[in-house]
């Protein structure tokens, strides 16, 4: 489940303006006048950056990621601690004392099973939970080329193999997540955050497509060379929209 701090990079301005706004600033709202923030497989920080502008100064952040590179990324100090740690051992996560827990670009990398159990675990403390940017599957181009639709079929395919916690839920995580916290006793809102990308974006599609491609071939889609070149050359004059949800689970007392 490791990606390189570069994308996550490249990624970042992307995910910043998908985000939907008003469950951002509820997010914040829900973590209350003193927050204390754990953020699940935060890379280099992006959800803390993204958040920081709603919230207090005195925001304190609990960064938790197994991928010591990135971490090694985040300055640590003025309320923010680093927590290196497998993401699946969900007992050692460093909940106490808590407001609220995110996660972004996370939930369609884990099994059913382990949001289960993180709804379980943050109904028993009546912690909220803010979820950005679940991939729900959803993958767009303009002009349309043929091979599109196979390449999306298999690349789901493959967003549903084991990266790193058991099959993952891949394209169905969104829709999982919310009826999990939902059956856990949350209240949950969801919106769509989708990217938009043009031409201007056209490093991040390209890094975006050579993924898709890779994927793509590893879960039997032949000819995906061909496709990935045909992308590549359709991007000055195209776009591109891939499709993401947002997820704020409130605790009862909370909502």
């Amino acid at each position: 489940m490791a990606f390189p701090a570069t994308w996550l990079d490249l990624r970042e301005p992307a995910d910043r303006q998908a985000r939907d706004g008003s469950l951002l600033r509820k997010a914040a709202t829900a973590a209350g006048p003193c927050p204390l923030i754990v953020d699940l497989g935060c890379g280099t920080g992006a959800t803390m950056r993204a958040m920081s502008e709603h919230l207090p100064s005195s925001a304190h952040w609990r960064m938790v990621d197994s991928d010591p590179d990135l971490l090694a990324r985040i300055p640590a100090g003025d309320g923010i601690t680093l927590h290196p740690g497998d993401l699946g051992d969900q007992a050692r996560l460093p909940l106490a004392g808590a407001t609220m827990v995110t996660a972004s670009a996370l939930l369609d990398l884990c099994p059913a099973d382990w949001i289960a159990d993180l709804a379980g675990e943050l109904a028993t403390r009546s912690l909220p939970f803010y979820a950005a940017l679940t991939f729900d599957g959803a993958m767009e181009w303009h002009p349309e080329l043929p091979g599109d639709a196979a390449v999306t079929a298999a690349f789901n395919r493959h967003q549903q193999g084991d990266k790193g916690l058991g099959a993952a839920s891949g394209p169905e995580a969104a829709t999982h997540a919310v009826e999990l916290f939902d059956a856990a006793g949350f209240v949950v809102h969801s919106a769509p955050s989708a990217w938009q990308l043009g031409p201007d974006q056209s490093e991040l599609q390209v890094e975006l497509l050579q993924g898709i491609a890779t994927a793509a071939a590893e879960a039997g889609c032949e000819a995906t060379e061909s496709w990935l070149q045909s992308r590549i050359a359709a991007i000055a004059k195209g776009a591109c929209r891939v499709g993401h949800t947002d997820m704020l689970a409130l605790p009862p007392r909370a909502a």
